[in-house]
């Protein structure tokens, strides 16, 4: 068989069962292998990047699976740089397949040849132009190897056409994936770990994206209920524990956080950090501010974030999972022998924040206020439902105010934050579980990056709820920059001469949604808000296609957020809730 046909073979029985891309003329053979071979459903996306993000928001809502993204050479491989960025920040495997130039030519300035292995290098696991047509089988066991070990990520693979077209002795049918490689922690590991714990008065758990990742979000919470340990989600780990668990204590941080989470971290005395990397979006910039007064164990499975941004007093590197399964297994021993202090106190302080350091979300201003529009998404759509965003004012905002109740039920990209990447994963997400709910967030600048991928989901006919907030503004960045007393080539207002009915909100985005199969409702009253909501789910249900719900906003909006990079100095741009959001009425007493 053909070397090309040989990867599509290891793709199927390394679980592969869908792929998103774009065909050119140097990656058809492996198109070509692809529908010989069957058993691999694809999307056609309208960009190549977009292609990469689909494929990274389906890995982040199938388990154990992995997207996989294709294009030609040249430029589709550099377009794919930013998809590769974004899911290496997040520890994210997807694998990126490029054609490139035949092996003799390459090194010739041939037509879109281009050293895509070198381009993709920092921003990959492992980067291979395979030259020996020979070695495709191993390269590609190789990288489900890479991606699934240690620190999950991506990996790009680039196959000249030659190589793709060569004929190979491969026999699919002996094929077996490589055994994963993930690091364990010790029992006496664990044991000292927990001796921190013990010796606290005001003990924390921060929960990372590694908990969800490595599907511990059960053993999460059992470990916390047995330790009665409130638990702080990181962005990327919100899901882990249900926002009304009562050891849930909101998130920290200067932007994607509660007021009540800072308040709460602030007043604890150890933390138990699991998968998490101290983000400095979570953490702030003053670093004495977040770690006076605290002890820190921190259990990642990359040995070199240990430390990386300030050293804990106990380090272990080790997968989320496996840690838990022991901290688990230590604390019911634990439980069984009495040796568990009693939290109730420390768990009820964190429930009286949580009840009154509230932000306020109703406001009948129109234009729209945009904690209006979240507080109608939290009526309208369920705990089932799966959030998609990446970035703004937008994102911020949503993550202050929304509600998520599991994992994988907030899929936002968290370290690299490109703008155009909400429309193509939340398509990558529905096309992962078809019978979700799934609702993407966007402000309009986001929306507008890759707004063409809108087709993609009319023409394959995948399902989803968009909200777009739209101010006509670059508003996170208008934010930043009244730091430095500016406003500066941020404000995308103009009058729109075929839609004078917008004014000055310029693109008329349910007429683009429109032309590009979509469905579209553009609100402009508070009280429009949740039967539109109500009534875009139905019309993605009946129409099998993403529907657009527009929120007309007012034009400023300043959000929570720390001007200083200081988690303990947040400014509250509006005033406080006067009732309590979902606080339990009572905190009865934990177990131990």
């Amino acid at each position: 068989m053909t070397a090309a046909r040989a990867a599509v073979e290891i793709l199927k029985r390394e679980g592969v069962t869908h792929a998103f891309g774009v065909p050119g003329a140097a990656i058809n053979p492996f198109y070509k292998a692809l529908q010989e071979g069957g058993g691999i459903d694809h999307t056609l996306a309208r960009h190549v990047e977009g292609a990469s993000h689909m494929a990274e928001g389906y890995t982040r809502t199938a388990p154990g699976n992995i997207g996989v993204c294709i294009g030609t050479s040249g430029p589709a491989g550099t377009d794919m740089i930013t998809g590769l960025y974004s899911a290496s920040g997040d520890s994210i495997p997807i694998l990126c397949i490029t054609g490139q130039a035949p092996t003799h030519v390459i090194h010739k300035e041939d037509f879109q040849a281009v050293d895509i292995a070198a381009i993709a290098g920092p921003v990959t696991k492992a980067a291979t132009t395979v030259l020996e047509a020979a070695q495709v089988p191993g390269v590609f066991q190789q990288a489900f190897h890479l991606m699934r070990s240690g620190r999950p990520g991506p990996v790009l693979i680039d196959l000249p056409i030659d190589v793709q077209m060569t004929e190979i002795e491969f026999d699919p049918d002996t094929y077996e994936p490589l055994p994963v490689y993930k690091p364990a922690a010790t029992r006496a590991q664990v044991e000292k770990a927990i001796s921190y714990l013990l010796a606290s008065e005001r003990p924390l758990i921060v929960a990372g994206g590694g908990v969800i990742g490595a599907d511990a979000s059960e053993l999460l919470v059992e470990f916390a209920e047995l330790t009665g340990t409130p638990v702080i989600p990181t962005l990327m780990g919100w899901g882990a524990i249900p926002d009304d668990h009562e050891l849930n204590a909101g998130m920290a941080g200067l932007q994607t956080a509660h007021r009540y989470g800072n308040a709460n971290f602030l007043e604890s005395d150890f933390v138990l950090g699991i998968g998490n990397r101290w983000a400095n979006r979570h953490t702030g910039y003053k670093l004495d501010v977040y770690t006076r007064g605290r002890t820190f164990v921190h259990v990642d499975i990359e040995p070199t974030q240990i430390g990386k941004i300030f050293a804990p007093d106990f380090g272990i590197t080790s997968d989320a999972r496996a840690a838990l399964e022991l901290f688990v297994e230590v604390a019911r021993e634990l439980e069984a022998a009495g040796r568990l202090p009693d939290r109730t106190e420390w768990v009820r302080s964190t429930q009286e924040r949580k009840a009154t350091l509230q932000r306020r979300t109703h406001f009948d201003d129109v234009p729209l206020k945009p904690q209006r529009v979240y507080e109608e998404m939290n009526k309208a759509f369920g705990p089932e439902t799966r959030y998609v965003t990446t970035i703004g004012l937008s994102q911020i905002a949503g993550a202050q105010m929304l509600h998520v109740y599991r994992p994988r039920h907030w899929i936002n990209c968290g370290q690299a934050g490109p703008l155009g990447w909400t429309i193509p994963a939340a398509l990558g997400v529905a096309k992962a579980d078809p019978q979700a709910q799934v609702v993407a967030l966007s402000g309009d600048y986001d929306f507008q990056f890759m707004i063409e991928e809108l087709a993609v989901g009319a023409q394959h006919r995948i399902p989803y709820v968009h909200v777009l907030v739209n101010n006509s503004y670059l508003g996170l960045i208008r934010q930043a920059q009244l730091a430095l007393d500016i406003d500066f080539q941020v404000n995308l207002e103009f009058e729109n001469i075929n839609a004078p009915e917008l004014g000055a909100y310029g693109v008329d985005h349910v007429r683009v949604a429109e032309g590009l199969g979509c469905k579209a409702i553009r609100v402009r009253e508070p009280e429009e808000l949740l039967p539109a909501m109500e009534r875009a789910k139905k019309l993605a249900a009946e129409h099998r296609v993403p529907v657009v719900v527009e929120a007309i906003l007012e034009r400023v909006t300043n959000i929570a957020m720390s001007r200083t990079a200081d988690i303990s100095d947040v400014s509250e741009f509006e005033e406080l809730a006067t009732e309590a959001w979902h606080a339990p009425t009572a905190i009865k007493p934990l177990k131990v």
